[in-house]
């Protein structure tokens, strides 16, 4: 059981973090909430206490006998600030220590995980910029907020993730040394999902990809502190906290955006199924079966790994993912090896798909394979699991 300090500002947002905390007991954890004053006027010391089953104060003159402003961050393995305002970030990166919150900040020497909520001008202000940045070169986590619909009428990128994604960042974060942000301050490009190529405005011809194992590759990236841009085609998941979604639909919308973003990546995943072929024109009415079987002309499409390997820059780490099946005459890993030796790129994590394998479970199994001629044989387990492997060879490239 985890120790796990919950501190939450003065922002609108903290009523997910109810959610969060009941996530964060009923996996087990020992939580202790320390809200600021003003999130006190949002979600009241009642119902902290009642979830959490533990005592609730702002202030750090509560109990002082206890030393709290000290000993709760001291006994902590972990603190998650959630929502962690404008004003929170900037008294943490500066080292104000004006209330309980801020004085726990200062005192854990356990990894610190921080969720910002504001509206989308605060979050771009360079003051909240620098303060950012300050944050993480000390090496604490603060996950990119999310998109979407902020308080009144208001929209953009500000949103405080929803708790499910946070809590898949704690639960990552804990599950490795020191809170593992070894992948911070490196930008990463990974695409998910599988396109679909239109036959007329109904069908398509598309494939079984569920985008899941792009998703924990984006997922587990962002735990470990990389920025992540994540070139989603058609998948129905929910966004993983700190990652910023690219959806596309077809093979040259997915080349064109994995394309332009690469040059500044310090590795591209490209763990989407792409569609090999298209069909060469799509009908532009719906197709009736009182006309007959309709002849559809298909076309390859363009090669994306290859691409991005023939352009890549120094020191950019490539992956390709191989999704297949053996024939009669040639196994499944040796047809991996061999598209390995035709792309050229850095790591290829060959999967054998089929029934039941793969394509929309949650669970995975895949041989990794390195252009220098290593094999990790990675056996199935989590998708998470198995993206995690990915990001210690590729950290292994980048240090090695």
């Amino acid at each position: 059981m985890s120790r796990i300090v919950l501190g939450v500002g003065g922002g609108i947002a903290a009523y997910k973090s109810c959610d969060l905390l009941r996530r964060l007991t009923e996996s087990g954890h020992d939580v202790r909430v320390v809200p600021t004053a003003t999130a006190l006027q949002f979600v009241g010391q009642a119902t902290w206490a009642a979830l959490s089953g533990q005592p609730v104060s702002a202030d750090p003159m509560d109990n002082v006998h206890e030393v709290p402003h000290v000993r709760i961050g001291q006994d902590a393995d972990l603190v998650v600030v959630a929502p962690a305002t404008a004003n929170l970030l900037a008294k943490a990166a500066n080292g104000l220590a004006d209330d309980l919150l801020t004085n726990v900040l200062l005192t854990a020497r356990c990894p610190i995980v921080m969720v910002p909520a504001m509206h989308t001008e605060m979050w771009e202000h360079p003051a909240t910029v620098d303060n950012v940045a300050t944050l993480r070169r000390r090496g604490i986590l603060v996950i990119e907020p999310a998109e979407g619909r902020l308080t009144g009428a208001d929209s953009g990128k500000g949103r405080m993730p929803e708790p499910t994604e946070i809590l898949s960042v704690v639960q990552q974060t804990l599950g490795r040394p020191d809170g593992g942000l070894d992948l911070a301050g490196k930008r990463v490009v990974i695409s998910a999902g599988g396109t679909r190529e239109s036959i007329d405005p109904v069908r398509f011809v598309g494939n079984r990809s569920s985008g899941r194992q792009g998703y924990a590759l984006a997922s587990s990236a962002a735990a470990r502190g990389a920025e992540v841009a994540l070139v989603s085609a058609n998948v129905d998941l929910p966004v993983p906290a700190g990652v910023t979604v690219i959806p596309v639909v077809t093979a040259d919308e997915l080349k064109n955006e994995v394309l332009s973003r690469a040059p500044s990546a310090d590795a591209v995943v490209m763990a989407a199924a792409v569609a090999d072929f298209r069909p060469s024109s799509a009908a532009e009415h719906k197709l009736k079966k009182g006309d007959g079987a309709p002849a559809v002309v298909l076309e390859p499409t363009d090669d994306v790994l290859a691409a991005l390997v023939a352009v890549r820059p120094d020191r950019q780490v490539v992956v390709g993912f191989a999704a297949e099946t053996g024939d009669d005459r040639t196994p499944w890993l040796e047809l991996g090896r061999q598209k390995l030796a035709r792309k050229g790129c850095d790591l290829l994590v060959v999967n054998q798909v089929g029934e039941g394998l793969a394509f929309g479970t949650e669970d995975n199994a895949a041989v990794v394979l390195d252009r220098d001629g290593t094999e990790t044989v990675v056996p199935s387990g989590p998708k998470l699991a198995l993206a995690h492997v990915v990001w210690d060879l590729v950290r292994g490239r980048w240090v090695g």
